[in-house]
């Protein structure tokens, strides 16, 4: 048994402790030796061609002497590169001049705006206009003209999903290349004071990328040992003459969307050809002290690509990321719940954005329904939020959204018809505050989120929760330049609602507060709400240059539950996680550089029971042929388990193992490659193999192909089947849990291909076809609360026998063989499902910052209850199944300066 004595005073005393260190040093003296350079105010116009050819350019001083960040840190860049800036009342402009010895060398692969993953040099901006030390507006160009940026937060993770309007233009000659850059101030964030350093300087950093050497080379030195990227930065000095923009950016669109469906033969509700149209538009408006506020009305999200199919035989939800451009920007300001270490236990998101504009969560199948007609998802109304950062350090982010009530038709098999509804009106509310002290060393903030559903109707109240409240509190603090970082966050949650939906959050997986031998947990079924806490501690060591290091405690009581605006599977945990790690970036003639690390987890419930023991061991590198490994596995030897029976007694979960090694090849070829293979198995007998290969091909530097074939091929004989309440099952506290032995294969292959005709026009086709299959050997029952023990049906007890039934097949099962105890009845469980996923999209940005897209979706399914393993490599037959198509018009107009 293992018992933690941590409790969460531990936690407010980490925080009373650092709130009083960063008060004794805030606004420290900046420390660190920064290089400086001066921008030039204007005189005449400057025409973005590429040439640096207009008089401004020659006065301005030039940024030079760039030093390697990679591979040798600290040496020169291997070739010359200079930096200006000018800048006047509406932007800021960059002349860069990067020289080449070998022009015809330069990488120039040409893709889609904000591409990451292409073979290409880039010359990188970054410009902290805060001087917060922890934030960065990034702009990246390259030789052909491509466009990235990107927000950098906590000094060194970034937000891809920020987008700027911006202009550029490059020209390659016989020098190498230049890039000029015009950014308007209005897609800048920051305060003009009276006289304040923060009025007049601000953070500025610029890169290189040559792609032939995989060299990165910076303005501003970035030593591997010392961590920081935006703290890093030099300083941009000479704005003396700045003046506040105006901010206000409308982005209207319109789109016409066609679905054409395969036939339903009886359904009422079928229509071979439906017809949509949308109108809405997003805002961006600037507020005093640097906050922005953005708002989108009646958003269409047409075009953003759909998720994988998967097959999912667990009781925990699947996690997809956000795709949704709205709530991918400016996310980061949002983000709580994260410590500074190398090594935690997958903590609860917040806020989870996916959330909003969910697809609707009643099923009309409860009513008898043979047909229905369902919304994909919940309709946003509007959603809008502020954001930003004061002179002051104050990082300030609110979010508000509505989405409307849904209504599904349903029909019952006499024919009678009815509406009901699928999805309460429902209101979300996000509030982050966050301040920094000492240049960003200290932060110190809080978060309140609340989720309120109007649950008119009395047969929604035992499905939803009405009212979801979080809030907490979290803190970083840094020192030894940043090397060392104690880091930790407490909140708590209440949800409350009708008795019969606070009975089903106590109940389900994530708490399973209906344990028969959990003495410390109990079931409230006259409860009208549920409570519950948070927090993590964490200490690390994220600077040096060989040795790194962290230790986490996280503590999750069972009444936690944060599920209606955030991500979790799991409440009852108390953790403590460990890691060491050793890099070394200068090895010789064999290897670019590796790293090497060991974690340590353990993990039990409150009740003591050890639920999670691991060791495991990682380490990656690269060669100086620019191949990269990477390897990791992990021990587990035996422990508890008490989510198996999904609400019933503890079990045994046997010792278990993993492994998994990887190969990429050289990313500068034409062709790439990466081989990777994974094998899971205990000592039960269960095992799982996963290979994944992936070849991308770059043809020319306008076409780029990707195909990424997964295969998985597992054995588990603890697979959940069902629970049958029997009183005659004494030694399982009244209830027989079923479970069988699977044999599972599945094969999935993604498929991209990119034509990128200009910077702003490309053509993006993705498709996956995906075949899954199970078969189930043996159906048995467990036996002994504590152990892992079944008896197979048939064999070690009672008889089973198979039986058509109106739906299908069924499994008749007699415990006893013909005594008293009643037989039971469940669906047979086997299983071949198949699917292909795709779509094609054509983004013509005709404007800077309007687009039009052309976007064709198909989805293609497939279910047969005989499965076939054999014929999961048949994924030619996904093809025949019947199409569902969806053709999209979008366009958008960007209206601002």
């Amino acid at each position: 048994m293992l018992k933690y004595s941590t409790r969460r005073h531990l936690l407010s005393a980490g925080l009373a402790l650092v709130c009083a260190v960063s008060t004794a040093a805030a606004q420290r003296p900046d420390s660190l030796a920064r290089p400086t350079l001066r921008a030039v105010y204007l005189s005449g116009p400057i025409r973005i061609d590429g040439r640096l050819d207009e008089a401004d350019w020659q006065r301005a001083v030039a940024a030079k002497e760039f030093t390697q960040a990679r591979p040798n840190a600290g040496a020169p860049g291997s070739q010359p590169t200079e930096v200006r800036v000018l800048y006047d009342r509406d932007a800021l402009y960059i002349g860069a001049r990067a020289f080449d010895a070998h022009p015809d060398s330069i990488a120039r692969q040409i893709a889609r705006r904000d591409a990451d993953d292409i073979y290409s040099d880039w010359i990188r901006i970054g410009i902290d206009s805060y001087l917060d030390r922890r934030t960065a507006f990034i702009f990246a160009i390259s030789p052909r003209g491509l466009q990235r940026d990107e927000f950098r937060f906590n000094d060194n993770e970034n937000d891809a999903g920020w987008d700027a309007v911006w202009a550029s233009e490059v020209r390659i000659d016989s020098a190498g290349w230049t890039a000029e850059v015009r950014i308007p101030l209005s897609q800048l964030r920051f305060s003009v004071g009276e006289g304040g350093a923060g009025a007049t300087k601000w953070g500025i950093q610029f890169g290189r990328v040559l792609a032939r050497n995989q060299e990165t080379s910076v303005w501003s030195p970035m030593p591997p040992q010392q961590p920081g990227v935006v703290s890093r930065y030099g300083d941009l000095v000479g704005l003396d003459s700045l003046v506040a923009p105006r901010r206000l950016e409308i982005l209207p669109y319109v789109s016409s969307q066609v679905t054409r469906a395969p036939a339903d033969a009886g359904n009422p509700f079928y229509e071979s050809t439906a017809t949509t149209g949308r109108v809405g538009a997003d805002v961006r408006y600037g507020l005093p002290a640097g906050l922005t506020l953005t708002a989108t009305v009646r958003p269409d999200f047409g075009q953003v690509e759909a998720d994988p199919a998967v097959v999912n035989l667990t009781a925990f939800e699947t996690f997809f990321p956000e795709r949704r451009p709205f709530f991918l920007e400016g996310v980061d300001i949002f983000r709580f719940g994260k410590t500074v270490t190398l090594n935690d236990n997958n903590p609860s998101t917040f806020f989870y954005t996916r959330r909003i504009g969910r697809a609707p969560r009643r099923s009309l199948s409860s009513l008898g329904a043979a047909f229905t007609d369902v919304p994909v998802q919940s309709d946003i109304i509007a959603a809008a939020k502020v954001s930003g950062k004061t002179n002051g350090g104050l990082s300030l982010g609110l979010l508000g959204a509505v989405t409307r009530e849904e209504s599904g038709q349903f029909a019952l098999p006499d024919g009678t018809r009815g509406a009901a509804v699928v999805e309460p009106r429902t209101q979300f509310l996000v509030t982050r505050l966050r301040q920094d002290y000492r240049q960003g060393n200290t932060v110190i903030g809080g978060v309140m989120t609340g989720v309120r559903r109007d649950l008119g109707e009395p047969d929604l109240a035992p499905l939803f929760v009405r009212d979801a409240l979080v809030s907490g509190l979290d803190f970083e603090h840094r020192w030894g330049q940043r090397t060392w970082a104690v880091s930790g966050f407490l909140a708590g949650s209440r949800v409350s609602g009708d008795q019969r939906a606070m009975a089903g959050l106590q109940r389900s997986p994530i708490r399973a507060m209906q344990r028969p031998d959990a003495d410390y947990l109990s079931l409230d079924t006259a409860a009208t709400s549920l409570g519950g806490y948070f927090g993590t501690l964490s200490v690390a060591r994220t600077g040096g240059e060989h040795w790194l290091g962290s230790m986490t405690y996280d503590e999750t009581s069972p009444g936690y539950e944060v599920n209606d605006l955030g991500f979790q599977n799991r409440a009852d945990f108390r953790s403590l996680s460990t890691a060491l790690q050793y890099r070394e970036t200068d090895i010789g003639r064999l290897m670019r550089g590796y790293e090497a690390s060991l974690y340590f987890t353990t993990a039990a419930n409150f009740g003591g029971d050890i639920v999670e023991q691991r060791a495991s061991l990682l380490t990656s590198g690269q060669f100086n042929s620019f191949w990269k490994y990477s390897f990791w596995g992990f021990l587990q030897p035996e422990t508890a388990d008490d989510r198996l029976l999904r609400g019933g007694p503890l079990t045994r979960r046997p010792a278990e193992w993993q492994s998994h090694i990887g190969i990429d090849t050289d990313t500068r070829r034409a062709v790439v490659g990466h081989l990777n293979h994974e094998f899971n198995g205990n000592a039960a007998g269960e095992w799982r193999h996963t290979t994944s290969i992936g070849v991308n091909l770059r043809p020319s530097s306008a076409l780029r192909f990707r195909l990424a074939p997964q295969y998985v091929r597992q054995y588990d004989v603890d697979q959940y089947v069902t629970a049958v309440n029997d009183p005659w099952a004494t030694a399982t506290f009244g209830r027989r849990w079923i479970f069988g032995d699977i044999d599972q294969s599945e094969l999935s292959i993604e498929s991209r291909a990119e034509w990128t005709f200009s910077p702003r026009l490309s053509l993006q086709l993705w498709a996956q076809p995906f075949v899954s299959s199970g078969i189930f050997r043996r159906f048995k029952e467990f036996t002994s609360p504590g152990d892992f023990d079944f008896d197979v049906y048939g064999r070690d007890r009672g008889t089973i026998a198979r039986r058509s039934g109106p739906d299908g097949s069924l499994v008749v099962v007699d415990p006893d063989g013909g005594g008293a105890v009643p037989s039971f009845t469940f669906a047979e469980q086997d299983f071949l499902v198949r699917s292909l996923r795709g779509n094609a999209v054509l983004r013509w940005e005709y404007r800077p910052g309007s687009a039009l897209f052309l976007v064709w979706q198909q989805q293609r399914s497939g279910f047969d209850a005989t499965a076939d393993l054999g014929a999961t490599f048949d994924v030619g037959r996904t093809v025949r199944d019947p199409a569902r198509n969806v053709f999209l018009v979008k366009v958008s107009y960007w209206l601002g300066r």
